[in-house]
């Protein structure tokens, strides 16, 4: 992996993060639903910009990244915060979830076949 995709992935990783902070200030249509699955979307999407730069050495690094990020948020969402940090489940959270990582596989996709290109 080269070093634009790690900063890629890094730049990507840090605007999912801060799209889930600013979350709250969100004030517009479907704010209900921002508010209660935003949030599941940004960090799985977050997490999997970083499991890529840690999966970069694999023969599929985006499977892997897929599959690791979605066993763990679907693994917190389960057991409540693994049992020590604040969560209230909701069975549409695992959708959410999944629906993020989709996201950041085709945004990955989309963007290393243009990074190839530069």
């Amino acid at each position: 992996m080269g070093r634009r995709t790690t900063v890629r992935n890094v730049i990507l990783a840090v605007l999912g993060a801060l799209f889930l902070v600013l979350k709250p200030a969100y004030h517009g249509p479907l704010e209900d639903l921002v508010f209660s699955y935003a949030g599941n979307f940004a960090v799985s999407f977050s997490l999997y910009f970083a499991a890529r730069n840690a999966t970069s050495r694999y023969r599929h690094p985006r499977l892997v990244a897929a599959l690791a990020t979605l066993v763990a948020v679907e693994a917190f969402e389960l057991t409540n915060g693994f049992g020590f940090m604040a969560n209230v489940f909701d069975p549409i959270d695992l959708l959410a979830n999944a629906a993020g990582i989709a996201f950041a596989v085709l945004v990955d996709t989309v963007s290393s076949r243009l990074l190839l290109r530069v």
